[in-house]
């Protein structure tokens, strides 16, 4: 704030010595710096009481976003992203803009191709999957539905509720 040298301090203590006098110069000093004190603690009162204000009007957080989004890093970063997206995003899938014959381009038609067989792999392993569970469930419901058609209910015994325990039977 106030751009004070050891010069103009020393002057200012000099001239103060003759003022005020040696005895009562430390009383002013002491007077002096509360006064000081009371203005900052007064300045930072000051400044929380914004601060808690901004804050409860979202303002912190509208400065925070504003500030992202003013960020010169990001808003470069996000520029290349936008102007290379349309450039990138076709040469790494096939690369149609490959001259056909250059290595380029053979290998691209080979991951196609690698690609496909995966696929097609992987749709024969599920069919396969299907096909198995299918014919399990088949079986179980055709074992359960002859050992059901093999039971008649006079095989089924009805349990004998009036014959006496084996403890009983022993004594």
């Amino acid at each position: 704030m106030f751009d004070i040298g050891g010069l103009e301090l020393l002057v200012i203590g000099v001239v103060a010595l003759i003022v005020v006098g040696p005895k009562d110069l430390p009383g002013m000093f002491r007077t002096v710096g509360r006064m000081t004190g009371k203005a900052k603690a007064m300045a930072r009162d000051f400044q929380r009481a914004m601060s808690d204000a901004a804050d409860d009007t979202g303002m912190k957080d509208m400065n925070t976003d504003l500030r992202k989004i003013m960020n010169p890093k990001s808003m470069g970063i996000d520029a290349v992203k936008d102007a290379t997206k349309d450039w990138v995003a076709p040469h790494l899938k096939e690369s149609p803009n490959a001259a056909p014959g250059t290595e380029t381009a053979k290998l691209a038609e080979e991951r196609r191709i690698a690609a496909e067989k995966i696929r097609q792999r992987t749709a024969e392993a599920a069919l396969a999957r299907q096909t198995a569970a299918a014919e399990a469930q088949e079986n179980a419901d055709s074992e359960a539905a002859t050992q059901t058609a093999e039971t008649t209910p006079a095989e089924v015994a009805p349990a004998d509720t009036t014959s006496p325990s084996t403890e009983e039977k022993s004594v």
